[in-house]
């Protein structure tokens, strides 16, 4: 039995599935795995911003395409890119065991990470990152510093900050741990300082839901966990109907069957901060974040979404 991955070219996404591959080969021998890569809008018009080409199915939307065509059998996604609503005839089989969800705060490589944190950052200091939701974070936090756009993939991002051209770049914690580089993370920025994007850190591995025998073997991968955890950020995502480009951000923790979810919802200058907490029951994880969803809304987070650009708002 042959099964094919479609994965985007990046280093990282090409970690992903090579990961993905090498384990359901080790959990039946008699499977054989490649992976074919496909280009994605995101990739292509890197320079563009998303949410003129698609927003959150940009780098997905090719990927899922040919999975429907019957070209792939696979997708393996940083799951933080694919949007909440699944087409027909899709699903996410498997989301394993997620890894670290938090920022992570990085700093020149000549520079002393000891005491680095983004309260220590200097006034002035110039902080890298083109996420709105980090930006908006940021702003809130520290208003004397300078955010400069930085785009690119990892390696880019480093090489711009070594050359001096920022301070400091907020990355996510899982990509830079993923592709070796976890000595240049400076300080994880903690949840209660900065929370993170929805389903930061973890998979969506997406199989055809007519696929029974990939889907048999797809599920093993599962972690139920982490399976629990991102559906309720992606339930709160969905509910309070924004986008990958809207400052929404989101964290559950699971401790035996509670689940307990803290969300976020910023302007885009940080002027305004909705942050609220909600806990339920992990057996059934999507209602918890509908239930956020609705209290946050009820307390000023449709004000502060009503005030996003349209194009923002949407993507």
């Amino acid at each position: 039995m042959e099964l094919v991955i479609g994965s985007r070219g990046s280093k990282l996404a090409l970690w992903q599935s090579e990961w993905v591959k090498a384990r359901l080969e080790a959990l039946d021998p008699k499977v054989s795995v490649r992976v074919e890569v496909i280009k994605t809008s995101g990739d292509v018009m890197r320079d563009v911003p998303l949410s003129a080409i698609g927003g959150q199915g940009a780098f997905t939307k090719e990927i899922e395409l040919a999975l429907l065509d019957r070209r792939v059998d696979i997708a393996v996604h940083s799951l933080k890119d694919l949007p909440t609503v699944i087409p027909e005839g899709l699903s996410i089989a498997a989301t394993p065991e997620r890894e670290d969800p938090r920022d992570a705060l990085v700093l020149r490589a000549s520079t002393d990470a000891s005491n680095a944190s983004l309260r220590n950052l200097p006034p002035g200091a110039v902080v890298g990152t083109s996420s709105l939701r980090r930006i908006a974070q940021l702003k809130h936090l520290r208003p004397n510093i300078q955010i400069k756009d930085l785009r690119g993939n990892v390696d880019t991002r480093l090489r711009k900050l070594d050359a001096g051209e920022f301070d400091a770049v907020i990355l996510a914690s899982a990509g830079l741990r993923r592709l070796g580089f976890a000595a240049r993370i400076g300080a994880a920025i903690e949840t209660d300082e900065m929370l993170p994007a929805v389903s930061q850190g973890a998979l969506g591995v997406e199989t055809r839901t007519d696929d029974a025998q990939t889907n048999a073997l797809v599920s093993r991968l599962d972690h139920a966990p982490t399976r629990a955890a991102v559906l309720a950020e992606r339930a709160l995502l969905r509910s309070l109907g924004g986008g990958c480009q809207v400052p929404i951000a989101a964290h559950a923790t699971l401790e035996g069957e509670r689940l307990r979810l803290d969300g976020l919802v910023a302007s885009l200058d940080g002027g305004e901060v909705m942050r609220d907490r909600f806990e339920g029951d992990a057996r059934d994880a999507a209602a918890v974040g509908e239930a956020l969803a609705v209290r946050m809304l009820g307390r000023g987070a449709a004000t502060i979404l009503a005030g996003m650009p349209t194009q923002i708002r949407e993507s």
